[in-house]
């Protein structure tokens, strides 16, 4: 038991090391804020778990993949995201899927939701848990910094779905129709291969 905590803090330390070398000390500083939230919140309820990662992410600059990347559409991993302390919609809520998952909440309560933010015109990705499967779930955006039930979220429209193993067709606020292996979503495959070895790309900017 030991050995794997020892194994674990090196990990970390590692991961932060990286991302401050990579992207210099302010998002060394951030990663480090990252693992403490971590730390601290393995002992909080979910709820408390889905606000404070919520929180903590949503202070995070909103900027967009073309300005940032150069790119229409680039999906980062967590310590990209981190490291450059900016993104858009996607970098938002895959870094809060991914925290949850490291806080323990099991990943058939979590989906990432591609959207369409009605009163903005565009299409939008934010992250819902359901407390129970049959629930409505609860949403945790950028846009709107307040976790409410998707019933209240009048301005998204849900179009599809997905977890790190399967793929929802969304034609209600709802459970929605399984359409196959979340593998089907070819950024999602190279986010996942960039996150598993921990490469880093470099933006135009960083925050």
């Amino acid at each position: 038991m030991l050995l794997a905590v020892n194994v674990s803090a090196a990990n970390n330390m590692y991961q932060i090391e990286k991302i401050k070398q990579f992207y210099g000390e302010r998002a060394g500083k951030r990663a480090l804020a990252w693992r403490k939230l971590i730390q601290k919140s393995q002992h909080l309820t979910e709820p408390q778990k889905l606000k404070a990662v919520n929180d903590f992410f949503n202070q995070f600059v909103f900027i967009s993949d073309q300005k940032l990347w150069g790119k229409e559409d680039y999906w980062a991993t967590p310590y990209e995201f981190i490291g450059t302390g900016a993104g858009d919609c996607e970098d938002f809520s895959i870094a809060k899927y991914k925290t949850l998952l490291k806080l323990g909440i099991d990943d058939n309560k979590l989906r990432l939701v591609y959207v369409k933010a009605l009163e903005l015109n565009q299409f939008h990705m934010v992250v819902t848990y359901y407390p129970t499967p049959s629930a409505i779930p609860f949403v945790l955006d950028n846009l709107n910094g307040e976790i409410l039930p998707a019933s209240q979220r009048k301005d998204l429209l849900p179009i599809y779905s997905f977890n790190g193993s399967k793929l929802w067709l969304m034609k209600q606020k709802g459970q929605g129709q399984v359409a196959g292996n979340a593998s089907r979503l070819s950024l999602w495959n190279d986010l996942r291969n960039r996150s598993q070895n921990i490469k880093l790309n470099r933006p135009r900017h960083t925050f």
